[in-house]
């Protein structure tokens, strides 16, 4: 499956995110590290998920 991600360069290299992966983030020396290694957080944050829907869910409501 594909996921988008954003790609920004800085002085210190390039930091990625997937935007419909709150929180997916990483980064590497060049483009393609960087690109690597978002691979490897989007396979790992959506494992984490399955594990976590594994669980009962709950619905809760916060007042603002």
């Amino acid at each position: 499956m594909k996921y988008p991600v954003v790609v920004h360069k800085s002085e210190y290299g390039y930091d990625v995110h997937c935007p419909i992966l709150p929180g997916c983030h990483s980064q590497g020396d060049t483009l393609e590290e960087s690109l690597e290694n978002i691979k490897y957080a989007i396979h790992t944050y959506l494992t984490i998920i399955a594990e976590e829907n594994k669980g009962t869910i709950y619905e809760v409501e916060v007042n603002a």
